[in-house]
């Protein structure tokens, strides 16, 4: 069960003195929009208007909307904050309630080979972090929290773009505990290469990541080898306030080097419709979300990549080098 937080949540609107507010909400939770708009209003003097549009993540804010529709404050639920931006944003993590010490306690069975065990989680689970350490550790499993880092706002977060915390510490570790669910996980799992074990506790399972790592993986070498050998590439800027990563004007120039004919395409959102549509354009760069490419990989018609997965096409990287310092 989430955790809605509605009187901090008055509190908050109250303080501000917000008369009309942009409510935005992941995919997962807009089912709770009607509700959540009718008891602002009720228990407010605020006008609250529901953003429409997919929210993918922390970096996906409306902006433009709420600057468009005159908004005085963005209510963003399900992430904590992100990066810092010239507009008010109420950040609303909604924790899941739920007892999952009998899902830690299957996990052990996971990794009873390992000894030194890293754990982290998505926001949402943030509170569930002190118990899991504390079954590890009567089990006699060293436990690492990494630290926060990049985008990260709490000591033992990861994102679907940022797992440099537990980078910094890969070498104190032999596996990784993710708290969260399968997208957390796999980025964890593409990020380390070491033993990656979910514990979900929306679906109450807990398996291991490794086939399919083994199954991104291979998918990624064909996508990559595919952009190697087009032609003409098209590198995709992403229009989103918290999605631009690497630079994709070293990529151009190195692009060119080898007599490739690039093309560059500003984008909100990415999709095959899209792409379709750029007939004569063969293969693709996104610079925007590194997981696009990934997650995607099967609704695309073209070979598209993320900006690390370019520096192999341009041979910066090795696919090795790759794997080893991870896809995201």
């Amino acid at each position: 069960m989430y955790k809605f937080d509605e009187e901090n949540l008055i509190r908050e609107i109250k303080e501000r003195k917000a008369k009309r507010i942009l409510l935005q909400l992941p995919e997962g939770l807009k089912k709770e929009a009607s509700r959540l708009t009718k008891f602002i209003q009720e228990n407010s003097n605020s006008e609250v208007i529901v953003a429409g549009e997919p929210c993918w993540g922390a970096c996906d804010i409306a902006l433009d909307e709420a600057k468009n529709l005159k908004a005085d404050l963005i209510i963003l639920y399900g992430h904590a904050s992100f990066m810092k931006v010239d507009f008010p944003i109420l950040y609303i993590e909604a924790r899941y309630e739920a007892n999952i010490e009998e899902l830690i306690e299957r996990s052990l069975k996971e990794i009873k080979d390992f000894k030194k065990i890293a754990i982290v989680c998505s926001v949402q689970h943030m509170h569930q972090l002190p118990i899991t350490e504390k079954i590890l550790k009567e089990n006699d499993k060293e436990v690492f929290i990494p630290p926060k880092k990049g985008f990260a706002f709490y000591s033992g977060q990861v994102l679907g773009c940022e797992y440099n915390g537990l980078k910094l510490i890969k070498d104190k570790f032999d596996a990784i505990l993710v708290i969260g669910n399968d997208f957390h996980a796999l980025g964890a799992a593409l990020a380390i290469p070491k033993p990656v074990i979910l514990i979900d506790p929306f679906n109450k399972e807990v398996y291991s990541m490794e086939k399919k790592r083994e199954k991104i993986i291979r998918q990624r070498i064909i996508a990559i080898n595919k952009v190697r050998d087009a032609r003409k590439v098209g590198i995709i800027l992403g229009n989103k306030p918290g999605q631009h990563f690497g630079s994709f004007n070293y990529i151009k120039n190195e692009l060119e080097k080898d007599d490739k004919e690039v093309v560059l395409i500003v984008m909100d959102e990415i999709n095959d419709d899209k792409l379709v549509n750029l007939y004569d354009i063969q293969a693709f760069i996104e610079t925007a979300c590194p997981r696009i490419s990934i997650e995607d990989y099967a609704r695309f018609s073209k070979p598209v990549v993320n900006y690390r997965e370019a520096l192999v096409v341009i041979n910066d990287l090795t696919f090795e080098q790759l794997f080893e310092q991870g896809i995201v």
